[in-house]
């Protein structure tokens, strides 16, 4: 036998057994390994060679070429056809089949030909909107991760869709239940979205009960068409007890069969049988509810249970084009949101007081707009979040709609309360969570808040990941845990982080300065980042990093090398990231003669500094003044930086780092002004300490 045809052998029982376990998410790169009989490395190695893609990406594609198949031969949804191809989450699929084929799934139901021609004569502007994958970052991906990485990929994956609620640690002590999808008992599948809107309306009910720990219907969707058994679905989602439930609509009647089970003896504890007229829907939603949280003695307050028994709308009609948006606007084509975007209005138009409509309208133009420089509907965003709140101010929906308006207008300020308010209104909501935390990350830095909700995130999402999403969440609560100066911690999570995907890229790159913060040698710290960034040269961030490391070395010759690569990158993809750096950048070209890339630098900085109201304000300022020879300047707006709290640990590890800092040393009042700065961080340092302790999350 050939080499060629052994090696395509291989591929061939190799491709049949990831069709084999096409559903199981967990089927990775370690279970196929497993299952050829063939150590981790040489399958790594033997899908190398031949097929020039990594291990996972050869199943990835797999998965979404069988994916793409049952996009042209059946009926089945989007959402259905990523959960049975081994996708946990629909976004992620949607990413991963807009980066193989060029276009999102909902693309593919539109004739071949038609197709072809798009691509053909769009390939610009598909380039724009899905970029072709180059290297780690594309034009397009540095525009959406770098410059709007404060808020916009956390809503792709979790806004209105979010993960479940959920810890890495057992939680038998707090109630929790999982509703799993409803089952069309109708031949009609026109009633799917009906049926749907069933189970969403009992799932968004409960997850209304601060006492109840709930599951998000994303985290259960995957459990659709499942074979699994309730005590292992349970276990898998670290869940107390399981509703399962099947309805129709047949002309005007709804019948709706339901039960509850005890996942620890795994019987039903309740069960029921329902038909109702259309007209009664919100009582009979109402009344499962009430049913189910008195058969797990879950505790109701007043507010909650007025929350619960709120009607949406006094219009069925206009409560049915609602439920008929809900599933073009989970997919986020801009086919399927325009699609969305025209039933919620015209269940608006049956209903101008239909808050929740209005609240899923806003979303929709959000999605529209999110990934434009130049947003096209801001007003229509807004319009319907003033609607939505005007109708139901006490709505979770309401509230995140408004705080969405803010956050696409830059007003972070204003977004928080309305954001800490819908907090209140649905505590487990997992997206608002992680919201938060992106804020306090970056747009409103403030280290101890940006750990307290990293930390809530992860309780909330971790389980209903696949192993990519939950290698970022790591990465996300490891960030924020070294942010406020806990390094050991920080740590942990990284390796958590890479155990549940080796091939995060960004975990190496933060790895590198949590051991920065061990080891303290700039030299080692630097060969590293080289290292990593030869790994994929595009990486704007890393070469930032790079060039920093040689300036604070006072090598200026190496650090105009990587800025000059740098903003190379930058300048093609134009946009101006990290302009706090504009200082570094500009005495690195100054000191190797570039004088007048140096002027246009230092112009920069010196209007980011003009704008700049962040806590960092009077850090930036001191810098720029001693740069200008004022050390008199500098020292007075490092007292003021000495007041401030809750500022990043880089502070600490970097600032007395700066070769500008040397002119300052002989003030009598800079080993006093430093080392208060020091104190202040890890006083922070203690106060957040104590306060992860004292609510369980440390």
């Amino acid at each position: 036998m050939s080499k060629t045809t052994s090696t395509s052998d291989f591929l061939q029982k190799a491709k049949a057994l990831v069709l084999e376990h096409l559903s199981d998410e967990q089927f990775g790169v370690s279970e196929l390994a497993q299952a050829t009989n063939m150590s981790r490395s040489n399958l790594l190695r033997k899908i190398k060679k031949e097929t020039q893609l990594s291990a996972s990406q050869f199943i990835r594609n797999i998965r979404l070429e069988k994916g793409k198949e049952l996009l042209e031969a059946t009926e089945s949804t989007i959402s259905e056809i990523s959960y049975d191809v081994g996708f946990g989450n629909t976004s992620y699929f949607i990413k991963c089949f807009r980066e193989l084929y060029g276009v999102p799934p909902g693309e593919i139901r539109k004739q071949p030909t038609e197709v072809a021609e798009e691509v053909i004569a769009s390939e610009t502007t598909l380039a724009a909107e899905t970029p072709k994958k180059q290297g780690f970052f594309s034009k397009h991906t540095n525009k959406i991760i770098i410059a709007a990485t404060l808020v916009v990929i956390v809503l792709i994956v979790f806004f209105w869709k979010e993960t479940k609620a959920d810890s890495p640690k057992p939680t038998s002590v707090q109630k929790s239940i999982a509703v799993l999808p409803f089952k069309n008992m109708s031949s009609d599948s026109t009633n799917y979205y009906f049926v749907n809107g069933l189970m969403e309306a009992s799932l968004n009910n409960l997850q209304k009960i601060e006492e109840l720990r709930v599951i998000s219907r994303t985290s259960v969707e995957k459990y659709r068409n499942t074979t699994k058994t309730i005590s292992e679905i349970a276990e898998e989602l670290n869940v107390n007890y399981i509703i399962e439930g099947s309805g129709q609509k047949i002309e005007n009647e709804v019948l709706l069969n339901i039960q509850l089970i005890d996942v620890t003896s795994d019987t039903p504890i309740w069960a029921a049988q329902y038909k109702h007229e259309l007209d009664d829907i919100f009582s009979l939603q109402n009344n499962v509810a009430k049913k189910i949280t008195t058969a797990i003695q879950v505790t109701v307050t007043p507010s909650e249970l007025a929350q619960i028994e709120k009607k949406p709308t006094e219009n069925l009609e206009a409560y049915d084009y609602y439920l008929r948006g809900l599933q073009p606007l989970q997919t986020q084509t801009r086919e399927d949101l325009l699609k969305a975007i025209s039933l919620f209005k015209k269940a608006v138009e049956l209903d101008s007081k239909f808050a929740l409509a209005y609240a899923k309208l806003a979303l929709a133009y959000f999605y529209l707009d999110i990934y434009k420089q130049e947003k096209q509907y801001t007003n229509e965003l807004n319009e319907n979040a003033d609607k939505a709140l005007l109708h139901d101010p006490k709505s979770a929906e309401s509230l995140i709609a408004k705080a969405l308006y803010y956050m696409n207008n830059q007003e972070f300020n204003l977004a928080v309360p309305h954001l800490e308010k819908a907090l209140e209104y649905n505590p487990n909501s997992a997206a608002v969570v992680l919201i938060l935390s992106n804020l306090y990350a970056r747009a409103i830095p403030n280290t101890k808040k940006y750990l307290k909700y990293a930390l809530k995130g992860e309780q909330l999402n971790i389980q209903a990941n696949d192993s990519i999403g939950k290698s970022f969440i790591y990465l996300h609560l490891g960030d924020a845990l070294i942010q406020s100066g806990f390094v050991e911690e920080a740590d942990k999570y990284m390796e958590l982080s890479l155990a549940q995907n080796p091939n995060n890229p960004y975990v190496p790159y933060l790895q590198i300065f949590i051991k920065y913060a061990q080891h303290k040698s700039m030299q080692k710290t630097t060969e590293q980042l080289i290292a990593e960034w030869k790994k994929d040269t595009l990486r704007t961030d890393l070469l930032q990093e790079i060039g920093k490391m040689y300036y604070f070395q006072e090598d200026y010759e190496n650090a105009h090398y990587y800025y000059k690569k740098y903003n190379a990158l930058l300048d093609n993809a134009e946009i101006d990231i990290f302009p706090h750096e504009n200082l570094k950048i500009a005495i690195s070209y100054e000191k190797v003669g570039a004088k007048e890339a140096a002027k246009k630098y230092l112009d920069k900085y010196v209007a980011y500094c003009k704008k700049d109201v962040s806590l960092y304000k009077s850090a930036s300022l001191a810098i720029l003044h001693l740069y200008e020879g004022n050390k008199e300047a500098a020292i007075e707006q490092y007292k003021i930086f000495a007041t401030k709290d809750h500022f990043q640990y880089w502070i600490v590890l970097f600032m007395e780092k700066d070769p500008l800092l040397k002119s300052l040393q002989s003030h009598p009042a800079y080993i006093e002004t430093m080392q208060k700065i020091k104190d202040r961080f890890w006083e922070n340092h203690q106060e957040t300490k104590k306060m992860l302790q004292e609510n369980g999350l440390l």
